[in-house]
């Protein structure tokens, strides 16, 4: 309920601030298990992809998005339960497994499901190879994937900044993708071809350049000096949150 509350209300709010362009919105099957597969641009992505989905959608967020405390805490936790975020740790192996066994649980239950199979967010805007977890969802579940592209969501929220941006957005839904003829999910090449064929998908739609390799989360260390670079003021100091 809550999440159709929060699509009644952010949605049109949206389309009339942002005036963004949707494309394909038919390709998204209107019931039934579904995977959109989305390139990743930025912290926005998962907004903007429920907002403007003709469906709910389920997509994974870090658990701190909803242990926060006090009134921000409480505000945070309700928007994100709101547009259909579940809270799951991140990591590899075991944590990996088990945010893919969270996604199959809402296939199973006959939602759609978002998914970045990139991993991480691009910083340089090339696409880069797709991690297998979506074809075993797909492969698992029999649920189609529907290739999603955006476009100019990096604009929005760029790093440093805590505020979204008045800046228009492209969001294109391709046509559903039967994954099924490459094999079970249990061979690791019918894996690979199938995210292959997911990607190769999602490129057609975005125009991006391809990366050709993985794309590998930055230092933590790395990100903080340049956060802390963006927000130093011009004689050398800090800035104060």
């Amino acid at each position: 309920m809550l999440t159709f509350v929060s699509r009644a209300v952010l949605a049109p709010l949206v389309r009339l601030l942002w005036r963004p362009r949707v494309v394909g919105r038919r390709n998204v099957p209107k019931r039934g298990a579904v995977i959109l597969a989305s390139n990743h641009l930025s912290f926005m992505d998962s907004v903007v992809i429920t907002l403007m989905a003709p469906r709910e959608v389920s997509f994974l967020a870090k658990n701190a998005y909803f242990t926060g405390t006090g009134l921000r805490g409480r505000l945070r936790r309700s928007f994100f339960t709101g547009i259909g975020a579940i809270g799951v740790e991140r990591g590899a192996g075991s944590a990996a497994q088990h945010a893919l066994d969270l996604g199959l649980e809402r296939l199973t239950q006959e939602a759609a499901f978002a998914i970045y199979p990139e991993g991480t967010r691009s910083l340089d805007g090339r696409l880069y190879k797709g991690r297998t977890g979506v074809a075993w969802l797909a492969l698992t579940s029999g649920a189609p994937v529907v290739p999603v592209a955006l476009t100019g969501t990096q604009e929005l929220q760029p790093v440093g900044s805590t505020l979204p941006r008045l800046t228009r957005f492209t969001v294109e839904f391709g046509e559903p993708i039967d994954l099924s003829h490459h094999g079970e999910a249990k061979s690791g090449r019918a894996r690979r071809q199938a995210t292959d064929e997911v990607m190769a998908a999602i490129a057609r739609l975005s125009g991006q350049e391809l990366a050709g390799t993985y794309n590998e989360p930055p230092n933590p260390s790395v990100v903080e000096r340049v956060r802390r670079a963006i927000r130093r003021d011009p004689v050398g100091e800090d800035a104060v949150d």
